[in-house]
């Protein structure tokens, strides 16, 4: 059996099926990243849960997002079943103990888990950018929108601070392409658009504050153990550019707040990228690169990245090669692409003399994988026809009433459950546009500008000489029906136009 350094992941296999020896993943590699990939219904989930919760033995802080509700049963203590016994025999885990792990539920709508937010300023307008899937131009306008904000003194917190300013920028569009480029209204107005589509799919729910403290989600218990942060990403996954935009950012926050700490004993944290594919997909090169960089850097900072996909396919070369420790289940191979598919799994493992890897990946049973591992001195073990080992947690999701009663006793509970509102862009500028307001009302007051006088009318509005009897004439009700009417109507166009933008953020 495997020892404290290590985390047992399954037992390979001889040609004849006998049990061959212990894989295991040693935790000084563990932050040398990793790719769990197959087919819906191979055991990806599986192999995902027994990695959490190895780490969270180990006193490693896990981060992970729970797609299908499944990966909930983690919190809970597994049950003795006929099919997980006779696999631990199969692999020789004695004894095979049940658990419950420390588990912190985390949710963008606030609904299964804690709420979890960032400020807009924290996201940048790169990330912004992808998540609206803005065309170049607009792009270059969300970057200008992040420079005024910054040398005004805007704070950029929730969607309504970055709806002002684009909304202020349209006023000053002129202005502004002076000094800065082409900002045109139409531009502005594709952004707020796009923006309101955001608010309409929750997007709201997620820009704001407290943001998430990085510190909460690396907490370890009394006992030692690795607490694991699951992000319900069921609903979520309604919109799966927000689903991955957020979890680059989670990493990317993760690169820049921690220090460099080099090759440890074991990772500080451990981040499962689960549909690996959605952050890629049609993804601009420069968002690639920052993967690529993040990926590649955030080993010394003791964070291990491990994506967990169907398809190798999906992963850029670049970030394909930082992944040293693997675990490929089944894969199907009907059509061409699924085909190159196989070849490329098979052609990035170490070759066993025993077996052809590209046939094994085809023929792999359920809760069986190929495993390749970091060994010694970082090199990748030779790939092994694996059983993957059964959970010690429960398998498949949780109650409501028991995730209630998780959430209830987090060690986080009341931290973020009440948005926080501070004055930000939205306030400021809603300011400067009532002091703007006031200060022109006060210029027509001191002129006089008030007094309309009508030749031949005997000052109608003013304060002079009025004719003695109570009763109007046909001309005095006349000229102060047009007099009304001018007032209201150019002055609701002259109040929409100083106004009107911000009061659509609100």
């Amino acid at each position: 059996m495997v020892d404290e350094t290590s985390i047992f992941i399954g037992a390979s296999r001889k040609p004849d099926d006998s049990y061959q020896r212990a894989e295991e993943l040693l935790l000084r590699y563990g932050n040398r990243h990793g790719l769990v990939t197959g087919a819906t219904g191979t055991g990806k989930t599986v192999s995902l849960q027994i990695l959490a919760e190895g780490f969270s033995n180990a006193g490693v802080p896990v981060f992970c997002a729970d797609i299908k509700g499944d990966l909930s049963g983690i919190s809970m203590m597994g049950e003795a079943k006929d099919f997980l016994v006779k696999r631990a025999e199969q692999v020789k885990l004695d004894p095979y103990q049940f658990q419950e792990f420390p588990v912190i539920f985390w949710d963008l709508f606030g609904e299964q888990g804690h709420p979890i937010r960032a400020t807009i300023s924290e996201m940048g307008p790169l990330l912004l950018s992808r998540l609206m899937n803005l065309t170049e131009a607009q792009e270059g306008v969300m970057n200008i929108a992040f420079r005024i904000a910054d040398e005004e003194g805007l704070l950029l917190l929730d969607l309504k601070d970055l709806q002002a300013l684009l909304a202020n920028m349209a006023d000053r569009a002129d202005q502004l392409s002076a000094r800065y480029g082409n900002v045109t209204k139409p531009s502005v107005g594709a952004i707020q658009r796009t923006l309101l589509v955001l608010e309409q799919q929750g997007a709201a729910n997620f820009f704001g504050e407290p943001a998430l403290r990085i510190a909460d989600i690396m907490r370890t218990t009394r006992d030692g153990r690795g607490a694991i942060s699951v992000l319900a990403a069921d609903k979520l996954m309604m919109n799966p550019r927000l689903y991955a935009t957020f979890l680059l950012w989670l990493m990317s926050e993760l690169f820049e707040e921690l220090p460099e700490v080099g090759d440890l004993d074991r990772p500080k944290l451990v981040f499962f990228f689960d549909e690996a594919h959605l952050l890629f997909e049609d993804a601009p090169k420069v968002l690639i690169d920052r993967v690529e960089q993040v990926v590649r850097l955030i080993r010394s900072k003791g964070v291990g990245v491990y994506f967990v996909t169907q398809n190798p396919l999906d992963i850029p070369e670049k970030v394909l090669a930082q992944l040293g420790n693997r675990v490929q289940h089944a894969l199907r191979a009907y059509t061409p692409r699924e085909q190159q598919a196989v070849r490329t799994a098979a052609e990035t493992f170490r070759p066993n003399p025993d077996f052809d890897c590209a046939t094994a990946i085809t023929q792999l049973a359920t809760g069986e994988a190929l495993v390749s591992m970091l060994e010694d001195k970082g090199v990748p073990a030779m790939v092994q026809r694996t059983l993957i080992r059964p959970p010690s947690s429960r398998l498949g999701p949780i109650t409501p009433d028991e995730r209630r009663k998780i959430i209830a006793e987090s060690p986080v509970a009341g931290q973020y459950d009440e948005t926080v509102d501070r004055e930000s862009a939205f306030e400021i500028l809603q300011k400067k546009t009532k002091e703007a307001q006031d200060a022109e009302a006060a210029k027509q007051r001191n002129s006089g500008g008030s007094r309309w006088t009508i030749p031949g009318f005997d000052d109608v509005l003013g304060t002079g000489n009025r004719r003695s009897s109570s009763r109007q004439t046909v001309a005095e009700a006349a000229i102060k029906s047009v007099v009304r009417s001018v007032g209201s109507s150019v002055g609701r166009a002259i109040v929409r136009g100083i106004l009107g933008s911000l009061a659509r953020g609100r």
